[in-house]
């Protein structure tokens, strides 16, 4: 289980509300939407990386998840506001991202991790480290300290 210190890993952050649609009869989430809220999270981390779905889509690649696993803390409830942040541990061969849901007050209510591997899309076939030009993305935010 991936550790809850973001300390010098590239973040955002992204604040929503449970919606009637993501609970169980009990107003308790449901359990497999955590991982829509961590995709919200990962979506944001990646535009501000510059490195949009359709961006990478267009470089040659896809990044399919291929482990993801979640840790229910506390259980989230109908209408409660929240905060999702993802943080990007690795990215040199494989994208390792880590995710926190805490309430508004900080206290941590689930955590979790995916990891997703680049594909080249046109042979479908596995590619041995990330791509030059996502490195470049990446090395380009840590260097403007962001």
């Amino acid at each position: 289980m991936p550790k809850t210190d973001f300390a010098g890993c590239l973040t955002a952050t992204e604040t929503m509300r449970v919606p009637f649609h993501d609970v169980d009869p009990a107003s308790v989430v449901w359990h497999g939407r955590y991982f829509k809220y961590f995709e919200e999270a990962r979506r944001t981390l990646l535009e501000e990386l510059d490195y949009s779905y359709v961006t990478m889509m267009d470089s040659g690649y896809i990044w399919p998840v291929v482990d993801a696993n979640v840790r229910y803390v506390r259980a989230l409830r109908l209408d409660q506001h929240f905060t999702v942040t993802a943080a990007l541990r690795e990215w040199e061969l494989r994208l390792v991202i880590a995710y926190q849901i805490r309430d508004l007050d900080g206290i941590l209510m689930t955590k979790g991790q995916t990891v997703q591997v680049p594909i080249d899309a046109k042979t479908m076939e596995l590619c041995l480290g990330t791509p030059d030009e996502f490195l470049k993305r990446i090395e380009k935010r840590l260097a403007a300290g962001t």
